[in-house]
């Protein structure tokens, strides 16, 4: 049990300095999941494919952790600190979102060919919010539960599949 404690916690180690950093800061919002809630998720029966395909993929999701500020008149600054706390060379970017007024940054972080963590940093002009999400990661079905459980960001991974698209069709050409 201390090892896969140790493991886990290795894994949060962005999302953690901010929940440790802001931990008393009542103006922060903050969610965290444990695996074992999404193992009972995934206990439940799906009728469809997709339904299914989307609780296969909540059964390896070991813990999701949020952070978010709402109108947080420092929000471009917490952007910037999140951003400077991401690991460089144990994360990877994914994709950047640039909104009307907000920016949005994924990186992820691979482990045996396979995705382990995914990072999501918002910032905007008032709004600011830090996510990590970790197990053994799909990013299309992230994309999909993220919709339609209207998670702020995480719809915005379907646009990976376009991206996929584009860069096969090109390879053909």
């Amino acid at each position: 049990m201390v090892v896969i404690s140790v493991a886990v916690n290795a894994q949060n180690d962005v999302i953690a300095k901010f929940f440790n950093k802001y931990d008393g800061d009542e103006t922060f919002s903050k969610v965290a999941v444990s695996g074992k809630m999404f193992s009972m998720m995934a206990n439940i029966d799906g009728t469809t494919e997709q339904e299914k395909s989307m609780i296969s993929a909540i059964s390896k999701i070991k813990g999701l952790k949020i952070l978010k500020k709402d109108d947080a008149r420092n929000a471009r600054e917490l952007y910037k600190e999140a951003l400077s706390m991401v690991p460089a060379g144990q994360f990877e970017e994914l994709m950047t979102v640039r909104d009307k007024d907000k920016d949005m940054k994924f990186f992820t972080k691979e482990s045996g060919g396979k995705i382990s963590e995914l990072v999501m940093v918002m910032g905007g002009n008032d709004e600011f919010m830090v996510m990590s999400l970790f197990g053994e990661i799909d990013l299309k079905e992230m994309g999909k539960i993220g919709k339609s459980v209207n998670i702020d960001g995480l719809q915005n991974l379907d646009k990976i599949k376009d991206k996929d698209k584009n860069k096969d069709e090109k390879k053909k050409n």
